[in-house]
């Protein structure tokens, strides 16, 4: 493994001046160079976040998978670090896929799927490595730790990846994605009582036919009395407002009858409404805090910073923090993040003026915040440029909808779906007064936040773009636009 890790390393190091910044934001966790997916292995040891995620160094497209490192102290500096992982045993010959990390008696314990092709046979088994200083870290002796045996006929092993690891009471557990034999979606329930013998439990939970054909990246969580379970399907039947993506990303909130191991369904809906955004997972720090960060990009779509030859790919969503709110998954922008603001100007918004344009005011690295008094129907054209193109984000009063857009700006991006839209619509659950919507946009990116609901994007601008638009169809629509840089 050291060998390969090796290579990599000084891949990294030899080749990372050829990468082109002119895309890359500043507030996010970035490949040095090549490919970057899922995270993996957010964990919080020794006083710092790590984040683990796949990486494919020697491309800008997907490839054998290895593990990137960085850790941060605030969830917004990140320090990049060595590969941790690469394929160089006959268990995991063709890639390190996802997983995740858990400290164990003082180490800390990645928990991945070794990834095999054998002709056409692909066997996904799990396997751990361990580190005493989260930096270096050794394969197991005996990997691996979850194979064909301890699934029988539950699963096949060819679709059967991305252990979550985690411990409730005085046991281990591991969450794992599978599907059935119909090809449905299923996550089952592993259980140990040192991390690294593992035996099978249960099916904790199957989908139905709309829920996709295979279910990928689970986390489990407990957080504030409820139960949480996060997944990716692949393939989810489209919704009117929801999984319009090809890979979609779904939340399942409830309750787990722990002696048979079962998962109880109350409430579920999609995490994130945009599109960008899969692979979801969390972390929990010293304070009890949780945080969710996510791959920024989609399955299946075209990439402009790889098209370019720019020579990386992918990001990581900005952390949130997470609470339950109204039976929902209630997602916040980071507060670490307002210690980066410069104010920009705040413009109260009167009742003489239903068109409010601002000249200049878009930067590459911004927060916005829009509070509004009372609630209407509302257009924001962000980056607009002399060819009326821009980032559009409208509001519909009577279908409590709000649509976010990238139609005809800057590089087209096509993708599988069909039809394919660069629009996506999100239906408000819970609409307070004052209605308050946050924008975080770095460089190619932007995030939008509005009562504890997300939609992310990305965008790839021919040429810099300056204008902002509020159009109110209202007039008597009160309120106040703040805009902040991001230093």
């Amino acid at each position: 493994m050291k060998i390969n890790i090796q290579k990599a390393n000084e891949y990294i190091a030899n080749h990372r001046h050829q990468v082109v910044n002119q895309y890359r934001g500043k507030l996010h966790l970035l490949p040095p160079i090549g490919w970057m997916n899922d995270p993996n292995g957010f964990v919080y040891f020794k006083g710092e976040y790590h984040l683990f995620y796949q990486f494919h160094p020697y491309d800008s497209i997907w490839g054998p998978m290895h593990w990137g490192h960085a850790k941060s102290r605030d969830l917004l500096h990140w320090e990049e670090l060595p590969v941790v992982l690469a394929p160089s045993e006959t268990y995991d010959q063709n890639g390190c896929f996802s997983g995740s990390a858990l400290v164990v008696d003082d180490r800390l314990v990645l928990i991945y799927t070794g990834h095999v092709e054998a002709g056409e046979e692909r066997i996904e088994t799990q396997c751990i490595a361990t580190s005493k200083d989260g930096i270096v870290f050794d394969k197991y002796v005996g990997n691996p730790v979850i194979s064909q045996e301890q699934i029988q006929r539950i699963a096949d092993i060819a679709d059967f990846r991305d252990p979550k690891m985690f411990k409730y009471g005085n046991i281990y557990y591991t969450v794992v994605a599978s599907k059935t034999a119909d090809s449905r979606g299923q996550i089952l329930l592993f259980e140990s009582t040192d991390g690294f013998n593992w035996q099978f439990k249960s099916v904790l939970l199957e989908g139905n036919q709309e829920e996709g054909i295979m279910w990928e990246c689970p986390d489990l969580f407990e957080l504030d009395g409820k139960w949480v379970l996060m997944i990716s399907p692949i393939e989810m039947k489209r919704q009117q407002y929801q999984y319009w993506n090809i890979n979609s990303t779904l939340v399942f909130i409830g309750e787990i009858d722990w002696k048979i191991g079962r998962f109880k369904v109350e409430h579920q809906h999609e995490v994130d409404g945009g599109l960008d955004f899969y692979a979801p997972q969390t972390c929990v720090n010293d304070t009890g805090e949780r945080y969710l960060v996510a791959w920024m990009q989609m399955w299946n779509r075209t990439i402009p910073s790889h098209e370019l030859g720019h020579g990386w790919s992918g990001m990581m969503t900005l952390p949130r923090k997470l609470s339950i709110k109204n039976n929902c998954l209630y997602q916040e922008i980071p507060r670490s993040l307002f210690q980066q603001l410069d104010v920009q100007g705040k413009i109260i918004l009167s009742d003489k003026e239903a068109v409010l344009r601002l000249e200049n005011s878009v930067r590459q690295q911004q927060y916005i915040r829009l509070e509004l008094e009372q609630l209407g129907d509302f257009e924001l054209q962000y980056a607009k440029n002399e060819h009326n193109q821009f980032i559009k984000i409208a509001y519909s009063q009577k279908n409590q909808i709000l649509e976010f857009s990238r139609v005809g700006v800057g590089y087209a991006i096509k993708g599988k779906e069909e039809p394919y839209s660069d629009t996506r619509y999100m239906r408000l659950t819970s609409l307070n007064e004052p209605f308050i919507l946050e924008l975080a946009r770095d460089t190619n990116s932007l995030e939008l936040f509005i009562n504890g609901q997300t939609m992310s994007m990305t965008f790839y601008e021919k040429k810099f773009a300056h204008d902002l638009v509020l159009k109110r169809e209202n007039n008597f629509i009160k309120g106040c636009l703040e805009l902040y840089n991001i230093s």
